[in-house]
């Protein structure tokens, strides 16, 4: 068999056709190695898929917040860290399902570069829009409108108006403070204004009161929790009526933090949570009385040092100040305090309830702080677990003055008009409703002077807060004290090997 062999037999025609071909493939390849290096140089060396903000956050597993230390927004006391905006961040990095990393500051402008460079992620406390803040950064949807004010020293004289500001106005510096003096000056060419290179707010507000600063201004908010502190700063009058407060975002096509704040924001509103937070930080410092806090004042420093021993051993559990509060509430610690209702001694105990307790005798100042801090306890076992550890002093204390069967009624109350039984916020509201015969002829226990329980509680608030800035003052200063002697103390010569 003979095999078909056959030869393919190359022209010269047939060669100058491969060598096109060849040639075209070698020029394709060149023009795509350059087109993709021209890419790669475009793009900064970067990959074509970027991951987004909230994408890096939840990749690095942290949320990268930027602070401002002060009584509003991020304080340290002997609980530990708190603040409304702490807790407000915290909540939201509990919605991303992140940890959180705080960077905290006294001052904005030690702030403000690092979320410009991308060194935090978000930048709070109580910061209101600004022309100059929205040139270079992005505002977060509002969670709280505020007011400023024009504040001065008690016992000066008190202006009504900018044209009767007979003095300097002095502001921290990179604040919405400054920018409102800034524009006002247009048209109050006379308006005196200075800026302070070293002082925050908060430290010209304590300036104030040395008489160091003549006028600063404070919003709101801030206002109402220095005021416990000192009640000798006054308000002159009202810069702006209404501002909101936002977070500092980065200012970039990035909307993947911002869209995701929308819908937490929206939730804590929808939810409740956010008017619950608001409650806990600012419900009970609403109302001011200025002899009422100087009274307080006097008191902390001449009679509680006497009962201070009692109430810190027998509050087992509780915060020693939260009984010294109530307690300053109850009878402004006097032992023989009596009511026109029976009720006498420190704590204000009825006889049966002192009988119960082992009382001997209610005119014996360590017995009745003993037998009502076991009565408080007793009343805070009563509180359903369920409800917030922040909620459940107020509801126990609210039972400690009206008593638990009513403010059960004004739980089941709040729960059929809708609001939420669980949260103090909701059942303070309906309280005062257990005085009014068309709810209280519908309750299991009837009528009740609920509007008193809510004023109790919130008088002890204030009390309580007001002593747990003092004790955390009072640790700062031995702190100060320790490291200005250990400074003083001559240093150790080195022995020579």
């Amino acid at each position: 068999m003979t095999a078909d062999i056959s030869f393919a037999i190359n022209t010269p025609m047939d060669t100058l056709k491969y060598t096109q071909r060849f040639a075209m493939r070698i020029n394709y390849r060149i023009k795509l190695i350059w087109a993709c290096a021209l890419v790669y140089l475009v793009t900064g060396c970067q990959p074509a898929y970027e991951l987004s903000q909230l994408q890096k956050i939840k990749q690095s597993d942290v949320l990268r917040v930027g602070i401002l230390f002060n009584p509003t927004s991020y304080y340290v006391d002997t609980n530990g860290t708190a603040g409304f905006e702490h807790d407000l961040v915290n909540e939201f990095a509990n919605y991303l399902d992140v940890e959180i990393e705080l960077i905290p500051s006294y001052h904005i402008s030690e702030l403000l570069p690092k979320l410009e460079n991308n060194q935090i992620d978000i930048l709070v406390g109580g910061l209101t829009r600004t022309e100059s803040r929205s040139d270079k950064f992005r505002f977060s949807p509002p969670y709280l409108n505020i007011s400023q004010k024009l504040v001065y020293k008690q016992g000066k004289q008190r202006p009504t108006k900018l044209s009767e500001v007979d003095g300097v106005i002095t502001v921290a510096p990179e604040t919405s403070h400054l920018e409102i003096l800034e524009e006002l000056k247009e048209d109050y060419p006379d308006l005196q204004f200075e800026v302070s290179k070293n002082a925050d707010p908060n430290e010209l507000l304590e300036m104030i009161i040395d008489g160091s600063v003549e006028f600063t201004i404070a919003d709101s908010h801030n206002l109402s929790i220095v005021r416990r502190y000192f009640p000798d700063i006054s308000v002159a009058f009202t810069l702006e009526k209404s501002r909101d407060l936002n977070w500092l975002l980065q200012n970039n096509r990035d909307d993947s933090l911002y869209a995701i704040l929308i819908d937490f924001f929206g939730d804590m509103n929808e939810s409740g949570e956010l008017i619950a937070l608001e409650d806990r930080y600012f419900g009970h410092v609403e109302k001011f009385n200025y002899v009422d806090t100087r009274l307080f004042m006097k008191a902390v420093d001449q009679v509680l040092p006497t009962y201070q021993p009692w109430f810190e051993e027998y509050a087992s559990g509780l915060d020693w100040r939260l009984l010294a509060a109530q307690s300053y509430q109850e009878s402004h610690w006097d032992p023989r305090a009596k009511s026109p209702t029976g009720v006498r001694g420190i704590m204000m105990l009825t006889q049966p309830t002192a009988k119960q307790l082992g009382v001997k005798s209610r005119l014996d100042a360590e017995d009745n702080i003993r037998g009502g801090a076991v009565y408080l306890q007793q009343l805070m076992r009563r509180v359903p677990d369920r409800i917030s550890e922040h909620d459940r002093p107020w509801f126990a204390l609210a039972a400690y003055n009206v008593g638990w069967g009513h403010v059960q009624d004004a739980r089941r109350l709040t729960s059929q008009l809708g609001g939420d039984p669980d949260k103090w916020v909701d059942v303070k509201q309906k309280l005062p409703l257990l005085r009014q015969k068309r709810y209280y002829k519908k309750t299991r226990y009837g009528f009740a002077r609920g509007d008193e329980a809510v004023t109790y509680v919130s008088n002890i608030r204030r009390y309580y807060d007001t002593l747990v800035w003092l004790d955390q003052k009072a640790t700062e200063e031995e702190i100060a004290e320790l490291r200005r002697e250990e400074a003083q103390k001559p240093a150790i010569p080195e022995i020579a090997q």
